[in-house]
């Protein structure tokens, strides 16, 4: 058990930040999983405008560091192909 000062408010900390990042990377998995059920209909235009807010919460993802730069690149790429594909 964390018996100094530093140690016991690092433990508060870690539980705090990991309910943000559990709920940001909560979030980044519903706006993807609105693009998939656009993909699965076989409606690109609705496709279209869910991948349009997807990219932007990938790359907030990246930049508060809940996913790996690589791992939403790759995310993007496969969900655009999908896109792609419908036409």
């Amino acid at each position: 058990m964390a018996n100094t000062p530093q140690a016991k408010k690092r433990i508060r900390r870690n539980t705090r930040r990991a309910t943000i990042n559990r709920n940001r990377v909560s979030r980044i998995r519903t706006y993807v999983k609105q693009v998939e059920a656009a993909i699965e209909a076989g409606d690109k235009a609705s496709a279209l405008a869910a991948i349009a807010q997807v990219q932007p919460e990938l790359a907030r993802g990246v930049s508060k560091g809940v996913l790996h730069k690589n791992t939403a690149a790759r995310k993007f790429s496969r969900l655009t192909r999908r896109i792609a594909a419908l036409a």
